[in-house]
């Protein structure tokens, strides 16, 4: 792990800032610096080529322009060097500007060959376990006997996350720029091979090779190594800085979702709980239940967590009767004891009795316990029992425990270093610390099965809502006996059908805004609502009628992601609900009865007030019906929809369908 020599390769004030971090990191192996004019680099006599070195380097910073870096890597790949770090910008991600720059990276990753590069347009690494380095800039590491990994495409906020101070301690810090040749993905799996890395957390703007990525999350749940992602992409505007600054993809953020969720990866959505779960991470592990239990000497910060975890899926259990007698036994009769609870300030300054509190808060089903402390910025002398009480509870309980300050600023380095050395975690502020409980408790195994790749044929046909009806009927969708009619023909006969009907016009994408959809037609009225409806072609089908609810399944090609499944509320106001849920084909019937479960219409489905339930099974018998029409199909197929379908006591109707593909 630990690099025996180093090349430096340029001569400018990025190239010396890399001697002279490696020098106070500690770096006692040799330091080539590698210049074409001058004798001497950062106090390094400097060697006037690549050739001119005594062998190959352990790893290399090429430093120099662009068109150069091509010319250095492949100097260094023919004489065996470990790796190098590309610096340079100037290529994929200068596409837009420079016609030659996706060029340029294909070249530099030709002649870089079996030699590992990272970039180009990063910074480096950082190895503060071994005190090595390839860094050209400020950075706030410090040397640590195990920690987290820390993995992103951007070298600015590596900078800023490795500042950071609260208590976690950062093993490794890795750009990787463009990801030309090594992704985030190959980098995270390496780092599994290190037994000192106890969680990683990776910045991510796009994810590129999704069977890399299910790789990953395999091995890295099989080592016991938790994985957190920070994904951008959420806004139309952070997708189109993500595709301008490193060439990603960066998909749509619900594809990116449903991939984290199905790999058994927690997301967060913000730089300060990245760094809160994985110190949560580091300390503990993940999580195994939602519920959390709260202590706090102030009925107000009591209110205030239970009001911040409201909605977030995390829990507050019922005080057991073990915790009530445990409670009653330190705290008396003048405490109202309940979770969250306001212990009031009757033990303050009696440590083992706080201890005695706090760790009878803990218990099964509860995940995170909290003692919520604020230490003053004036003088925290009197604060000194919470730390010795947490510390003690911990000990006690053997169960997860943290301290929270409600600002992150009323949490002193020096008490959170404390705390951390003794397994307790302590978290700046309260809802950094809500969602890092969140994160942590949501890492499970990921799903086995991969994930289908779908097809790039470009999708040029729309199939009219008859045709698409046919489609998926041979694939088991059940959709309404009809037929089609054009609307100069005399009135049709529908001796073959059961009345009401509904008459729709073909040919159009929004049907209802077009005012083309009628309802409630009866037979001898259907040649007057055609010619009014005025398409030159209508559909006639039978009305269900005994409908429960309406739903939406749809399943759209993602080209990051795959093929993504969302099922929701359903008919004409799926925009306003916003009620949806998404998957990754495939499914199974167990996934798809849980995304059911999940939504806020599910209410409906099992019988709301009485009413009669839906046939789940029929429901559910539907949606894998799209997924076996979509699987057959990867290679052409781009969307699928089904909206609505008609869920009834003992059916599951497809009353409007659409298929678009190559």
């Amino acid at each position: 792990m630990r690099p025996k020599s180093i090349a430096v390769i340029g001569g400018g004030a990025w190239c010396t800032s890399v001697i002279e971090q490696a020098e106070r990191f500690g770096f006692d192996g040799a330091i080539w610096p590698v210049h074409p004019t001058k004798a001497m680099v950062a106090g390094h006599g400097a060697f006037p080529s690549v050739d001119d070195m005594p062998h190959a380097p352990d790893a290399a910073f090429i430093g120099v322009n662009r068109s150069a870096t091509v010319e250095i890597a492949s100097a260094l790949s023919r004489m065996g060097a470990g790796g190098a770090v590309c610096f340079a910008s100037g290529f994929s991600e200068a596409e837009a500007e420079d016609a030659d720059a996706a060029r340029l990276q294909e070249k530099l990753v030709s002649v870089a060959g079996d030699m590992p590069i990272l970039g180009p347009n990063c910074y480096g690494f950082i190895n503060a376990l071994d005190q090595s380095l390839l860094w050209p800039d400020q950075h706030g590491c410090t040397p640590v006997d195990r920690g987290v990994a820390i993995l992103t495409q951007s070298s600015n906020i590596a900078i800023n996350l490795t500042m950071q101070q609260r208590a976690l301690p950062i093993a490794y810090t890795v750009t990787c720029g463009n990801m030309a040749q090594t992704s985030q993905a190959d980098i995270a799996m390496a780092l599994l091979d290190d037994p000192r890395v106890t969680a990683i957390g990776l910045h991510v703007e796009g994810f590129g090779n999704l069977r890399d990525w299910e790789g990953l999350a395999a091995a890295a749940h099989a080592r016991g190594v938790p994985i957190v992602v920070l994904k951008v992409g959420a806004s139309d505007q952070a997708q189109q800085a993500a595709i301008s600054h490193t060439a990603s993809l960066a998909g749509s953020d619900a594809g990116a979702q449903a991939f984290l969720d199905r790999l058994g990866i927690a997301r967060v959505t913000a730089l300060p709980d990245l760094l809160e779960t994985l110190k949560l991470l580091h300390l503990n592990g993940p999580l195994h239940s939602n519920g959390i239990a709260s202590i706090s000497c102030s009925g107000g910060e009591a209110s205030l967590m239970a009001d911040m975890a409201h909605g977030s899926g995390l829990t507050f259990p019922a005080l057991t009767e073990r915790q009530t007698d445990a409670l009653r036994d330190a705290l008396g009769p003048m405490v109202a004891l309940a979770n969250p609870l306001d212990y009031h300030t009757y033990i303050w300054r009696d440590a083992d009795r706080m201890a005695q509190t706090w760790a009878a808060m803990t218990g099964d089903g509860i995940g995170m316990t909290l003692s919520i402390v604020d230490y003053p910025t004036t003088d925290a002398t009197d604060w000194a029992c919470t730390v010795d009480a947490a510390i003690a509870a911990r000990a006690m309980s053997q169960a997860p425990f943290g301290v929270v300050a409600t600002l992150p600023e009323l949490m002193p380095a020096d008490k959170a270093k404390q705390l951390a050395k003794h397994g307790v975690v302590p978290f700046y502020g309260l809802r950094e610390a809500l969602e890092a409980i969140g994160a942590a408790q949501r890492i499970g195994a990921p799903d086995p099965s991969p994930i289908c790749l779908p097809g790039i044929a470009k999708p040029n046909i729309v199939m009219t809502e008859a045709d698409a009806k046919t489609e998926l009927s041979t694939y088991g969708i059940d959709v309404p006996r009809n037929f089609t009619v054009r609307t100069d023909e005399a009135t049709p006969d529908t001796n073959t059908l059961t009345g009401p009907f509904a008459v729709k016009g073909i040919g159009l994408a929004h049907k209802t805004e077009a005012n083309a959809v009628r309802l409630n037609i009866a037979a001898h009225d259907i040649t007057a609502i055609a010619k009014d409806i005025g398409t030159p072609e209508v559909l006639v089908e039978e009305m269900v009628t005994d409908g429960v609810t309406e739903l939406l399944v749809g399943i759209l090609r993602d080209p990051a992601h795959g093929f993504v499944l969302t099922i929701g509320a359903g008919g004409v106001l799926t925009e306003l609900m916003q009620d949806t849920i998404h998957l990754l084909l495939p499914v199974r019937a167990a996934d798809v009865d849980e995304a059911l479960n999940r939504l806020r219409c599910a209410p409906l489905l099992d019988g709301y007030r009485g009413k009669p339930s839906a046939n789940r099974q029929a429901v559910v018998k539907a949606v894998l019906a799209m997924q076996d029409y979509v699987l057959a199909h990867a290679d052409t197929v781009s969307e699928v929809e089904v909206n609505p379908l008609i869920c009834t006591p003992t059916r599951a109707v497809a009353v409007d369908a659409l298929i678009r593909k190559a």
